[in-house]
């Protein structure tokens, strides 16, 4: 379906021309009917289906084509700074010939910003896009009205509640107008989303894009290893990473720093990106990287959905993702268009549960490379088996 088919307003429309979209993905095709409409909805669907467009568009329609005015007309809640700052620009570049207003508000930043954000809120930005804490931060101090709010968006939602922002989402929630239309995304789709949304949609609309498979050029590659092999074995596998883009994964903030310090003994051009960085600091990580003037990315796996870098040479799951889904999104990073990738994982004896289940939702056995004799005996993967 093309974009000119949704009978979006013309300023609109030449923000989407600008941008060089022609035709919808799945999600976008099937949501944006939807929202234009008044309904609520709830979707599952993966960072990369182009959902952030699905739920911009109309709203930054309904903005423009609406009569009510106010502080705020829609609202969306998102689970990291990183996925609000990239809303954000996606945002800014939709809406650049329209009137329609917006801000970012997350924390991490200093006082001036929040001095910024706080202006924005009193005078009036038409869409908001917030963290839950540092929206809290804004409500308690009295200055932030809600009333005129039409439309709420929960983005990532099970990511939100795994990080525990459930009472601060409630409590938002519960400021806003009881007619809101409400939109809900999600990853998958757990039991406590479920019940979530009972509280929060009213008779919504169900969308689900299936997770895509991987791309065929992406070879997939596993190691079985003992926790203190990983390190000495990523050294070994990116001694000739010079020149090649490679992200790397890992799942706390110390084994990101230490190893993100090894690899600069190394020689290669690498930095780390964790929450102990401040905001401004993350930002400045990610646009060296983008522009290929860093080679390497240690990353946590708390900032991992918000990193959108594509053409990624090599992908590097330090530790195995917590979610299958997250694996294949991970992964989908390398190997983009005409380009071929590797993502190799290192699998731990504890970690071998959560890879089977990354094998069943692939649907294959990844192939399982011979650790290097040099750092000792490794131990034994168990053998896959489908629907185990």
């Amino acid at each position: 379906m093309n974009f000119d088919e949704f009978g979006f307003e013309p300023d609109l429309c030449e923000g989407i021309r600008a941008l060089g979209f022609e035709t919808a993905t799945p999600i976008q095709e099937q949501a944006i009917p939807v929202i234009l409409q008044g309904m609520d909805l709830i979707g599952t669907a993966q960072t990369g289906t182009g959902k952030t467009a699905a739920f911009l568009l109309p709203l930054i329609q309904k903005i423009m084509t609406g009569e009510s005015k106010g502080n705020v007309r829609a609202l969306v809640i998102v689970p990291t700074r990183e996925l609000a700052v990239q809303i954000d620009q996606h945002m800014e570049g939709l809406s650049y010939f329209t009137p329609v207003s917006s801000i970012a508000i997350y924390g991490g930043t200093e006082g001036m910003v929040f001095s910024r954000e706080k202006q924005a809120l009193i005078e009036g930005a038409d869409l908001v896009i917030c963290t839950p804490g540092r929206m809290i931060a804004h409500v308690n101090m009295g200055y932030v009205d809600f009333s005129n709010v039409e439309c709420l968006i929960l983005d990532e939602a099970d990511r939100m509640l795994d990080m525990g922002f459930y009472d601060d989402i409630m409590k938002l929630v519960n400021l806003l107008p009881k007619g809101r239309q409400t939109l809900m995304f999600s990853a998958t789709m757990p039991k406590v989303i479920r019940q979530m949304a009972q509280k929060v949609l009213r008779n919504p609309v169900e969308i689900n894009i299936a997770m895509s498979k991987p791309a065929e050029k992406i070879l997939q590659l596993a190691y079985s290893v003992y926790d203190n092999q990983k390190l000495p074995l990523t050294q070994y596998l990116l001694q000739g990473a010079s020149g090649r883009t490679v992200l790397v994964f890992c799942s706390t903030k110390s084994s990101t720093k230490i190893l993100s310090r090894a690899l600069h003994q190394m020689g290669l051009n690498v930095s780390e990106i964790h929450s102990d960085l401040e905001q401004r600091e993350r930002e400045d990580v990610l646009n060296r990287f983008r522009s290929r003037s860093l080679n390497v990315l240690v990353a946590t796996d708390i900032v991992s959905r918000g990193i959108d870098v594509e053409n990624i040479d090599m992908v590097v799951n330090y530790d195995v993702p917590h979610d299958a889904e997250d694996y294949i999104h991970r992964i989908g990073r390398t190997a983009r268009a005409a380009a071929s990738g590797i993502a190799v994982t290192f699998i731990s004896p504890k970690e071998q549960r959560k890879f089977q289940a990354i094998e069943n939702l692939l649907g294959k056995a990844v192939h399982k490379g011979e650790v290097p004799k040099q750092f000792g005996p490794a131990p034994e993967y168990r053998a896959w088996k489908p629907g185990r």
